[in-house]
């Protein structure tokens, strides 16, 4: 079995949402082999519980706009490991922390990796060059 071509689109904009709230090490494997319930995991990561809560909205906003809701979401409420499940793929995000204890690409590392084409913004500078000296 292999992923139909249907579900790869809403992959892949999933995938560009997380990377238009700044989600870093975003990674699409296909499962459909290993898993009867899903046929791909997208996996992203953010620094902070605040970012995670920030790339699942973002995911879900950008979704939603093409029709597509969760049918279940989890982990929420402590923001360090987020998981949208839209039936033919599942959508972890996860705080860099956990990213690194789990190591999902190490259990899913005899799954086919999903090419993303992702546009990966530019994030804004910290010192704002408009002001002032002094400031």
């Amino acid at each position: 079995m292999t992923v139909a071509d249907d579900v790869i689109p809403p992959v892949q904009e999933a995938a560009q949402a997380a990377a238009n709230k700044f989600a870093t090490n975003i990674v699409a494997f296909d499962v459909s082999e290993q898993l009867a319930i899903t046929d791909v995991f997208l996996i992203a990561s953010a620094k902070n519980e605040r970012q995670v809560g920030a790339v699942v909205d973002g995911v879900e906003e950008a979704l939603l706009k093409t029709g597509r809701k969760p049918v279940r979401r989890e982990g929420d409420r402590e923001n360090r490991w987020v998981l949208l499940d839209y039936i033919d793929f599942v959508v972890h995000v996860q705080h860099t922390e956990e990213r690194s204890l789990y190591n999902l690409e190490r259990l899913w590392k005899d799954c086919p990796q999903i090419p993303l084409e992702l546009d990966i913004p530019e994030p804004e500078s910290e010192a704002d060059d408009d002001l002032p000296a002094g400031w």
